[in-house]
């Protein structure tokens, strides 16, 4: 077939996808392109999976204790170890991969929430609202956020939910700083220009046309934020601030293992490394999907 009529033959097809698909497409291509990223995305599925069916994978409760195999090193009874209490180290990284996640998860989604809804009305309405939430966001930022969670941590009482809510309120600012100079962009578009003179109201302009057009810059923060979450829990935790024992959380089982870093090392190795390998991930691929959404890093 000669390769006028091929071109001819493939162009229908491609025009029978909607741009929905079409954008999906090329996003996949790009995405895939980036070797560092796909191997981000394995790990982080990796772990999901993990705290997914942990109940069917864990070999053993995490709280079964036996203090005859206390701080057993590796062996084939205990693939990673034993504890100070005989408690199986995999069993309870397994079951950690859990509370990890669902902070870094949620606490992302609540700062994403919060700081759009902040970010959008600085950006569109501007005047004394922007300059009241600025203001705002300034004053979080002052604060190293480490720091900041522990003082929020402080006055609303130790406990993983507590941290939660610290790490998602010290994110706020990040994303709704972000939104806010989206907004400051898209709302001088023509577009947007000729909804308003069509009479377009402000709630629909922001919902049917600015928010969609910032979903890709929040997608990507929060990609990276979800990692920078699970190591504030994490360092809350060791600190005892977050997770409270008997949790299977991996920051409070470093800080309760760190004692027997000398002669049981493994103790403290396996939750370190399931930190390493899960915060690596999440940024490998939101490395990725900042290549592949933002235009101009596309060749």
């Amino acid at each position: 077939m000669p390769q006028s009529e091929q071109n001819t033959a493939v162009q229908p097809a491609e025009e029978e996808k909607g741009p929905f698909v079409r954008n999906l497409l090329e996003f996949w291509k790009s995405f895939r392109k980036n070797k560092p990223a796909i191997v981000g995305a394995v790990i982080v599925l990796f772990f999901i999976l993990m705290a997914a069916f942990a109940g069917f994978i864990a070999p053993q409760g995490i709280n079964d204790q036996n203090i005859n195999i206390r701080l057993q090193p590796p062996s084939a009874s205990h693939w990673l170890g034993t504890d100070d209490f005989g408690r199986d180290i995999l069993s309870r990284i397994i079951y950690g991969s859990r509370l990890s996640l669902r902070v870094g998860f949620f606490a992302v989604i609540g700062s994403i929430i919060v700081g759009t809804l902040l970010g959008v009305a600085a950006g569109y309405f501007g005047k004394f609202i922007d300059t009241v939430i600025s203001r705002f966001f300034d004053i979080l930022l002052a604060f190293p956020s480490i720091l900041l969670s522990i003082a929020i941590v402080a006055v609303l009482g130790p406990s993983l939910n507590n941290a939660l809510v610290a790490i998602a309120i010290v994110n706020v600012p990040v994303f709704g700083r972000l939104v806010r100079a989206r907004v400051l962009t898209v709302k001088e578009e023509e577009y947007i220009m000729a909804a308003r003179s069509i009479g377009m109201g402000n709630t629909r302009i922001i919902f049917n046309h600015i928010l969609p057009n910032s979903f890709a810059p929040i997608i990507v923060q929060g990609t990276l934020n979800i990692a920078t979450a699970i190591l504030d829990a994490a360092g809350l935790g060791f600190l005892g601030m977050g997770a409270q024992p008997p949790q299977p959380e991996w920051g409070t089982m470093l800080s309760s293992s760190r004692q027997y870093i000398t002669n049981a090392p493994w103790t403290v190795l396996f939750p370190g490394l399931a930190i390493i390998l899960v915060v690596v991930g999440f940024n490998l691929m939101g490395d990725g999907l900042r290549d592949a959404l933002d235009p101009r890093m596309k060749n």
